[in-house]
């Protein structure tokens, strides 16, 4: 395993495995301050951080986000969507849609 900056499953990771992929990303941001958001803001302060794909699977953040293509996000939804997106078409994904 990667040393990691704190536990991938403690509370500031996935909680002990309860949350995976993009609920980890998302705890990482305010909704109501952090936008518009800096996607290499945004990389630059939570980069080095575990994000749990699966039961055996942790990355970090820089590499869940590595192919986001747009640099500044409006709002959460714009962001989430960009972000799955890329996750799906990198394999980071444990599930597909119907």
């Amino acid at each position: 395993m990667s040393e990691w900056p704190h536990d991938p499953d403690g509370d500031e990771g996935s909680e002990g495995r309860r949350k995976y992929g993009q609920a980890i990303i998302a705890k990482k941001i305010d909704e109501t301050e952090d936008f518009p958001l800096s996607r290499d803001e945004f990389v630059d302060e939570h980069g080095d951080e575990p994000i749990r794909i699966d039961y055996e699977t942790v990355v970090s953040l820089e590499t869940a986000l590595d192919g986001v293509e747009k640099s500044e996000f409006e709002d959460f939804p714009e962001f989430h969507k960009a972000v799955g997106q890329n996750m799906r078409e990198k394999g980071l994904w444990f599930y597909e849609l119907a």
